[in-house]
Formats: C-alpha cells, structure tokens, sequence
C-alpha cells in the first residue's frame, strides 16, 4: 500500500487550466463516490479543491498505478482529453506525499505564505471525504496529523505575522503610530478590492467610526452597510477630515482629491492630534507636500510595497523553520505508518501463538485432574511465556519499520518472518 497526492496548483497551472477539473460542493460528493466505486486499487482519498489547487489524496495499493488511476478519473470526470493535462500535473508518493500535505496545511506552499484561509479548506476537504465515508484508518491519522502540524507552526513560528498585502500593510502601519486601533476613526476614499480589504482589517482591529466616501454614492453606501460604518458623500470628505484620525484613499481620479491646504485646515482644528494618511491610488490621490506638515503621516503605494517586500522576506525565514518542523513530523508519521504495514504481521504472530496455547491448555486440562485455581495458574504461566517469547520479535519488527530502514531489507525481513512462524 503507498499514500499518493495528484494534483495542480497556481505554481503549475493557470487560472484557466485549474477552473478545467475544479470541484464544487455537489460534485466533490459525487467524485469521491465515483472513485470510491470505479477507481479500482483506491483505498481512501480525499479530494481538496480550491481557487488556487485540485489535489486528490490517496491511499492506494500500487503507487505509480495509483497516480494513473486519479490521472484517468479526473479526465473522464470533467470530460478532458487524456493527455492534455499532464505538463500541469504533480504528485508525490510515500514520505513526500506526508511532507506535500504538510506543507499545504501549514501554508508553506500558498501563493501568500502564511496565509489562514487554506487550513480551513484543508479541513472542509477532509470532512466532506468522511462523510461519504471515503477516508479510512490512514488517511483519518494523516489528515488529523496535518491539522496539529498547522497549529505547531503557526504556534511556534512567525510565519502568519507581518503583512504581505498592501492593504494590510496600510493597517500594520496605522498600529505603529498610534500603537493600536481601538476607539479611532477611519475615512476610506474609494470602494475598489483594496479599499474593501482595508476596511475589513480596520473593522476587525476595532476602530470606533468608519466613513465611506466615493463618486459613485451607491457603492459607498453599499461597502459602509458591509463594515459597519455611514457613507459620506464625495463632494463633502473633506469636512470630515478634522475628525479623523486615520485616511487611506484608493481612487482613479487623475488629479489630487486631498490637497495640502485642507489638511492644514483640518489639523488646525485637531490642534496637533496626528492623523494618518496612506495614499495607495495610482496616480497619487494625496498632495505629496503634506507629508512636510506636522503631525502628519503622509505614506504612499511605494512605501507600503517596501514594508510588504520586508515582510515577506520575514515569512520565509519562518517559513525555513517551518520546514525543519515539518521534516521531523513527517518522520514521526512515516514511521506510525511502515509500523501499520508490519502490523498484520505481528497480529498473525500473536494469534497462531494464542491458538497453540489453547489448544495446549485444553489438551492438557483434559488429562489432568486440576482444580479452577491450578488452571488459572497455569494459563497465566502459558500467556507470561508466549508474551516472552514473542516480545524479541515484535521489537525487531517495530525497529525496522522505520523510515531510517530500507524498505528492501524491511519486506524481506517480514517474509522471513511470516516463513518462520509458517503465518501463509
């Protein structure tokens, strides 16, 4: 038996090749029902479809047939040529199979290392296998490994701290001013994708008032209901400046809409209290010369791509201890795993050893006149010897199972030792 991944993800593929056989929600039942009856030599699998991935996990009984196998259901599933995908694909067998899933639980291999969101689909993935009963005594084990993998590294790393995002570098710097976000107000300027994700990091950090102007009236009101927050209207934000301590702005106007005398006068009626700017349109929404006033934080797209480049750079770091983590866990569970292959037989061992010694026990207390006590004396005595006997054996299987071991050596050792306890 061998644990295998098949997949393709946004390093291997494009968008337009990952949407050919992703899975929704109907059909990932329907998948794993259909590989569950029509793939032959699959013994469990769990399917993770995501934007960014499709990868099928499998405990199979031939790796390379295996591998085929997926690669076969996936193209007669979603209706593709044969063939047409196979520049794109990856997959990992054994160890390296444990290690992939590892990784991608603890969001080493994400397109933003660190990122939070592929855990949970990782674990929507694996209980949507168990419901349709699709996942088994090995997999349950990998997958709940992979899960306490996760929360080790995010525990003992740094790799979800520093922001990679522009708009959550724009957070990230509001908190070093002013130390943290509770209770300021926030004016956003705009309503595209980075003003949104802004808007959502500042709702989460607590702020007390957040207002939403933008030209299209309708869309502030629409993203302000979201965050929680009021709609100001486009011609009057300005007015709104002396009360707010925090700005970020995100138009596609092609001149300044903050310009440097309404800052002026705004800070003259905050008498000194700072305000932060952070200007991450292009062109600039914010006159560059207000950053010369006093009290006045003025940074722009530029500014924040350095602070997100300096944080990645942080992540990878903690990505490399991440990595060591990962390496000895997945020997931890290479090792349960090559110790589950021998189990069957030290299980044999034992029961030919149980068997011989009732037969012996009941041919003895037939010819015997023992009271209950005596044969209670000697069955303990029979089971203290079989348990000493084999105890030598068992351990020598157990030591050999580990990954350490070649694989050649360990089965012929195992066929040794079914041949010696005649266990075919």
């Amino acid at each position: 038996m061998a644990l295998i991944v098949l997949g393709l993800n946004h390093n291997t593929a494009s968008v337009d090749v990952r949407e050919k056989i992703a899975f929704n929600q109907k059909q990932l039942q329907e998948a794993a029902d259909e590989i569950f009856a029509r793939v032959t030599g699959v013994d469990e699998k769990v399917i993770l479809s995501t934007c960014n991935r499709v990868e099928i996990y499998a405990h199979v009984e031939d790796a390379e047939a295996g591998i085929n196998a997926l690669k076969n259901f996936l193209y007669r599933y979603h209706e593709i040529e044969p063939g047409l995908l196979e520049p794109y694909f990856y997959s990992y067998a054994f160890e390296d199979a444990v290690e992939h899933l590892f990784k991608v639980s603890s969001s080493l291999d994400s397109m933003v290392i660190g990122e939070p969101q592929i855990l949970g689909q990782v674990k929507d993935a694996y209980q949507n296998a168990r419901k349709v009963k699709a996942t088994g005594k090995v997999l349950n084990q990998l997958f709940e490994k992979a899960f306490f993998v996760a929360k080790r590294v995010r525990s003992e790393t740094s790799i979800a701290e520093n922001a990679v995002s522009i708009s959550y570098a724009a957070v990230e710097l509001a908190e070093r001013i002013f130390g943290h976000l509770e209770g300021r107000s926030v004016l956003l300027i705009g309503a595209g994708e980075m003003i949104q994700l802004a808007g959502k990091h500042l709702a989460n950090q607590g702020v007390k008032t957040i207002l939403v102007s933008n030209h299209n009236y309708d869309r502030a009101v629409k993203l302000a209901r979201e965050l929680g927050g009021s709609a100001v209207e486009f011609g009057r934000f300005v007015e709104q400046l002396a009360e707010t301590d925090i700005v970020i702005s995100s138009t596609s106007a092609p001149h300044y809409v903050i310009r440097r005398e309404a800052v002026e006068k705004a800070m003259h009626l905050r008498q000194g209290r700072p305000i932060f700017l952070i200007d991450i349109a292009v062109p600039r929404d914010i006159e560059p010369s207000i950053n010369e006033l006093e009290n006045v934080f003025l940074y722009d797209i530029d500014d924040l791509s350095n602070v997100v480049e300096t944080n990645r750079a942080e992540r990878e770091k903690e990505a490399e201890r991440a990595l060591e983590m990962i390496k000895a866990e997945v020997g931890r569970f290479t090792t349960w795993l090559e110790q589950l292959e021998m189990e069957p037989t030290i299980v044999a061992i034992r029961k030919k050893a149980e068997e011989i010694k009732e037969r012996e026990l009941n041919k003895t207390f037939s010819r015997t006149s023992l009271d209950e006590r005596q044969k209670e004396a000697v069955s303990i005595m029979a089971s203290s010897i079989i348990n000493k006997i084999l105890h030598d054996p068992t351990l020598h299987l157990k030591k050999h199972a580990g990954p350490a071991h070649d694989p050649h050596k360990r089965k012929s050792i195992t066929e040794a030792v079914r041949s010696l306890f005649n266990l075919e």
